[in-house]
């Protein structure tokens, strides 16, 4: 692209990101700080990937889903993950009519746009496994038949980390297909105070408004294609994910810290994510402090530690860190 190619499309993405604002501002109606979950929730809406949110109880993470879903005009549906659930539960069933002598199928409610898996780590892997086609090829096979999802579709799942009982760790096959792994802490001072002025009342508590539809939802994710990604930053993107995998070939301090590096989902997820983050500030190009800002959430849930990593207090996060500084920026 040349510089005025590059120009008209950043015009271009400023005229068609305006709606950002307005739906930020929407969900602080309900969400006091959280700026960092908010965002990111939204990227994930924009760049078409499901979003993982860790964070002990009481942060506002299944409001802030709840309320992003009540702000986009679309079908929502909770799922509040149990140990005894099942895979019926969720993808929905075959029942059986005795005076057809036919079987009907009875949708679940995974068949929604936006989905809140609540503290997915209470139900076992036969249960995860019903989600595993949704997530991937946007389908849900019931019997013998196949069904579409409606677009938008997006899983927002919930975990907590502290818990340990009646919890299940999550297969890798799940994990990696979750585009984002979010980790949300503590609000401030000044925070907390708002959130006391705001929220300790009985009685109705601030509701959000719509404010887009599905159709600029796909709208927006097809301006997102556009966006320009220079070749330098699609090398750098996949000099990261090569990184966690041969750590060594880039001269980087990490020798058996790594036991299974990011998959190739990890490079597709990182492309389009660095794309919705130049999208959310107006921006018709990628920079490298996009890629930056999103590496971390986008791969601290594919890097596996060994044990060696792990006597030395090192986790995944610092592993994508050290990456993440010592690898040159183009």
């Amino acid at each position: 692209m040349n510089k005025d190619e590059i120009k008209a499309l950043d015009e271009s993405i400023q005229e068609q990101s305006r709606f950002i604002a307005p739906l930020t501002n929407e969900i602080h109606k309900v969400i006091i700080g959280q700026s960092y979950l908010i965002e990111r929730l939204i990227i994930g809406l924009l760049a078409n990937g499901h979003v993982l949110i860790e964070g002990v109880p009481g942060l506002a993470k299944t409001l802030a889903v709840k309320t992003l879903a009540a702000t986009l005009q679309v079908k929502f549906s909770r799922l509040q993950f149990t140990p005894d659930m099942l895979p019926a539960d969720i993808i929905g069933t075959q029942i059986y009519n005795p005076q057809s002598g036919a079987f009907a199928t009875r949708k679940g409610p995974i068949f929604a746009n936006i989905v809140l898996a609540d503290e997915i780590n209470r139900a076992p892997a036969k249960v995860q496994s019903a989600l595993l086609e949704a997530m991937q090829e946007k389908q849900v096979t019931i019997g013998d038949h196949s069904h579409p999802l409606e677009e938008p579709f997006l899983v927002l799942a919930t975990e907590n980390p502290i818990e340990q009982e009646g919890t299940y760790t999550l297969p890798e096959a799940q994990v990696d297909r979750f585009m984002l792994k979010l980790k949300i802490g503590y609000p401030n001072r000044t925070e907390e105070r708002q959130i006391l002025d705001a929220m300790a009342r009985t009685g109705a508590l601030p509701q959000a408004s719509p404010i887009i539809d599905s159709k600029q939802i796909l709208a927006a994710r097809e301006s997102i294609n556009r966006i320009h990604l220079d070749d330098l930053l699609k090398e750098y993107i996949v000099d990261l994910v090569c990184a966690t995998r041969e750590p060594e070939k880039y001269r980087l301090p990490l020798k058996g810290l790594i036991q299974l590096g990011a998959s190739p989902r990890a490079t597709i997820y990182l492309a389009l994510a660095s794309k919705a983050h130049a999208f959310l500030r107006g921006r018709g190009y990628v920079t490298p402090h996009d890629i930056k800002s999103i590496a971390m959430d986008v791969l601290r849930h594919r890097v596996s530690i060994t044990y060696e990593a792990e006597a030395e207090e090192k986790n995944s996060e610092t592993i994508v860190q050290t990456i993440l500084d010592k690898l040159p920026v183009p």
